[in-house]
This record gives structure tokens, sequence and C-alpha cells, in this order.
């Protein structure tokens, strides 16, 4: 077992709403994958009504945040994200459809000198309703924020903890990251990822619930980027 420091270099934040199936295997395959590191692991339940909680292992590395009652995605990401406490902090979904073993390529980006690395799903074992769906919204959302990012949809990302301080918590915000930490100046490179099919339960976001939020999510991102303030200290006495 990794033994974690106060400040490991390294926070896997891990969203999850009713996955008690899939945590076994989830914690088996990361540590499989970051296996030498020195990291922790924080685990935010999203108010699940069955046993996640009680499959987290217990572990020196392991962090656990409880939601009283279900809160969304973007809220158990923002709560983790707040939580970390390295100097790299990578996004995974707990439902075992992103896949583990794909962390070091995007910790090597991160070493290359990228700011904010995000997945993009090359091979999506979706509907093709769903694929489609997300293709036109995605090309509508990177055109109308300027993020140039082709998955947002891809939970899946690393990014340093200062572009953390970009972020600011709303429903709907897991989707725009890579608009909010670009547009603060950082550096964003896309890589490709793999895609699973998932294995137990159900997702929790459909199609109907998600358009006309995000529509609405996105023009109101677009006019906060335009507001944004943008300015740079010449000297401090």
């Amino acid at each position: 077992m990794n033994e974690v420091t106060n400040s490991p270099p390294l926070s896997i934040v891990v969203p999850l709403y009713n996955e008690e199936a899939n945590l076994p295997i989830l914690q088996e395959e990361l540590r499989t994958a970051l296996g030498g590191l020195d990291y922790e692991i924080i685990f935010v339940d999203d108010g699940s009504v069955d046993h996640t909680a009680e499959r987290i292992e217990p572990a020196a590395n392991n962090r656990v945040i409880r939601f009283e009652k279900n809160s969304g995605q973007s809220a158990a990401i923002y709560a983790g994200l707040a939580a970390a406490r390295g100097g790299t902090v990578v996004i995974i979904d707990g439902d075992l459809q992103n896949d583990p073993a794909d962390i070091p390529k995007l910790l090597a980006e991160i070493a290359r000198g990228a700011d904010l690395v995000c997945g993009y799903r090359v091979k999506r074992q979706d509907t093709f309703v769903k694929r489609a769906t997300s293709r036109i919204a995605n090309a509508v959302r990177s055109r109308y924020t300027r993020d140039g990012v082709r998955d947002t949809g891809c939970t899946l990302k690393a990014m340093r903890r200062e572009c953390v301080s970009a972020l600011f918590p709303f429903k709907g915000m897991h989707r725009f990251i890579p608009a909010l930490v670009k547009a603060a100046g950082y550096q964003l490179v896309e890589v490709p990822v793999n895609h699973r099919p998932r294995r137990f339960g159900q997702s929790k976001y459909g199609l109907g619930n998600r358009a006309l939020r995000a529509t609405m999510d996105m023009f109101g991102v677009r006019w906060l980027l335009s507001r944004r303030l943008n300015y740079k200290i010449r000297e401090k006495i």
C-alpha cells in the first residue's frame, strides 16, 4: 500500500453516485495504474442511496467526502477539486467507463508543460443517438465558448492544482472546465483515451435532463467569459 504524505504530488478525484458494484474493480484498477506513485484518492459520494460509501476501502491514501443528498456531478467534482492537496489533480468517473490505465498518459502531458489535459473518447461505447447528440453538442459548445475541445463530456482530465482557481461552483460546471481554464490563460492539450461500456448500474445523466440546461449554461458561460477581468500587475510596492 502506498503511504500518503501531507501533500502528495498527485490527487485523484472520483465522483460517485450509486456505484457500489463498480467500486471494487475501480479501486483495484487505480492501484495498478498508479503503482509506484505517491498519491491520494478523494472519493466524493454524491448522496448515494446504495452501499457505495461502504465499498470504499479504508486506506491511508483514501479520503471520503459524503454529501447529505444528491447534488449533481458538478458539485461532486468541485468539492473533490477543492479538497485536493496534490500539485496535479486527476478527475475520473466512478462508473468504469473511463480507464485508469490512461492516467499515466495524461500525467506525461502535464510533465511536458501542459496545464490541463483533456481526454477524448476515440471509440465511444454508447448508443448511436447518444454519440450523435454529443457530437452536435460538443461542436456547438466549442464554437460558443471557444475552448477548442472536441469531447468535453469525457470526465477524464488532469490539471495543475492552480487551474482549480479558474473554476467556480455552478450546476453544469464540469462541462465547461476547459473553457474556464483556457480563458484564465492556462495551456490545454487533448489526448485520446479508452472508453468502455457500462458494466453495472445505469447512467445517471440522460439526454432529456441535459440538453436544455447545457444550452442555458453555455450562453451563461459565454457571457461570463466576455466579462472576465484581464490585467497584469506591473509592480508591487
